[in-house]
């Protein structure tokens, strides 16, 4: 009797936990990529499909219809099978360089050449800092470097969104930053003001520090030498006449007396 009612109890419980883990692992269709997309891609029909995607494992932000993503241009670079989210695509009607840029924020050309761009290695998505030099119109003869932004993150090189994936330099006429409105000013003024140089930085480096701006004096390394001390030799001092009197101190015990003559 015992062992028939553990069979019974075995076969209920096992049966009940095998509704639930098939009701767990039960797939749902979301939209995924079907083969690698760069970003600033627009995305066509052909480059999502429908796939199955365990319901216990939700994907924030997934798509469940593939006319969802049609058409939009993808913000970031997708892998093949990777879910597409709808924070990875920009805005329905965007196009080009305008879907990279966030709602607040300004894209700013400047011109550079193969010094200001570091010689070809500023690429999409380096940090940079924005240094310009100029002469201020405040009466003072010597040009100042300043830093007037730092952490500024490029949005283009050329007409290229993405850098090259071999790494190789490359030469551009134009770089575009992602600016806040206020900092937009700040780059169009000291690009016009100014000779503009960027100073990349490393891209896991956060920090910004206040930085006074430096003049031509401050590269002046050698100091002036001390002024020379001549000796002066002084003549010796003329000896001292000899007294006229002489004095004499005589001692009766404890009584002293001068005597002069």
């Amino acid at each position: 009797m015992a062992l028939v009612i553990s069979l019974v109890v075995s076969y209920f419980l096992y049966n009940r936990i095998k509704r639930q883990y098939a009701a767990a692992v039960q797939p749902i269709k979301i939209v995924a990529a079907t083969k690698t997309l760069d970003a600033g891609t627009t995305i066509t029909a052909d480059a999502v499909a429908l796939v199955d995607w365990p319901v216990n494992f939700p994907v924030e932000g997934a798509m469940t219809k593939t006319q969802d993503a049609v058409g939009r241009i993808a913000l970031f670079p997708l892998a093949a099978k990777e879910p597409i989210r709808e924070p990875l695509l920009a805005a329905p009607g965007s196009v080009g360089l305008q879907a990279k840029i966030p709602d607040g924020m300004r894209a700013v050309a400047v011109e550079t050449n193969d010094v200001t761009n570091v010689s070809g290695f500023l690429f999409p998505g380096c940090r940079v800092d924005v240094l310009v030099t100029f002469r201020p119109d405040t009466g003072n003869t010597q040009d100042l470097t300043a830093t007037v932004l730092q952490n500024v993150e490029v949005l283009s090189t050329g007409e290229r969104l993405q850098p090259d994936p071999s790494g190789k330099p490359q030469k551009v006429r134009q770089v575009t930053m992602l600016l806040t409105p206020d900092d937009a000013e700040k780059m169009v003024l000291a690009a016009n003001r100014g000779t503009v140089q960027f100073v990349l930085r490393n891209g896991t480096d956060q920090v910004q520090q206040a930085h006074r701006a430096v003049q031509l004096k401050d590269l002046q390394t050698a100091t002036a030498a001390p002024p020379t001390q001549v000796a002066v030799k002084r003549a010796p001092a003329p000896p001292k006449p000899p007294p006229s009197y002489y004095e004499v101190e005589t001692y009766d015990g404890s009584k002293k007396n001068t005597v002069k003559f």
